[in-house]
């Protein structure tokens, strides 16, 4: 199936669980897609975002500089208000070469910074910190 966050191609009250990976991590101005998973999930039902961490690690830093526009604390209010609840999580990526870092670095960020970032970033380990949100309908 097609959609989007905003328009869930499901019935209402069709879900028992919903995860979603850095699909709301920008907080304000995502409310169409917290709406959607209000309708679809069941009562008792529960949502689960991963989401960057953009205050704490290696990667957040990153994050940071690629989207300056972001504001963890105005995220971390919206999500708060909205319900959820967070638990903060560390994890790390380990690469076997630079070869297999620089693929991913470059994945994840426009390609000047992620050359500035592997000119930088000499180690195959990248600290990373997620939050892990969570509500419950």
């Amino acid at each position: 199936m097609q959609g989007s966050a905003q328009e869930l191609p499901l019935p209402d009250s069709s879900v028992d669980m919903a995860q979603a990976r850095w699909a709301y991590f920008f907080g304000p101005g995502c409310e169409p897609g917290l709406r959607e998973l209000h309708r679809v999930v069941r009562r008792g039902g529960a949502a689960f975002v991963v989401d960057n961490d953009a205050t704490r690690s290696t990667f957040g830093r990153w994050f940071q500089r690629a989207h300056p526009e972001v504001h963890p604390d105005q995220v971390d209010r919206f999500r708060s208000r909205h319900g959820w609840t967070h638990r903060p999580v560390d994890i790390v990526w380990r690469f076997d070469s630079r070869e297999d870092l620089g693929a991913v670095v470059r994945i994840e960020f426009a390609p000047a910074l992620a050359e500035d970032i592997l000119v930088e970033h000499t180690d195959l380990e990248v600290d990373y910190a997620v939050n892990l949100w969570w509500r419950r309908y």
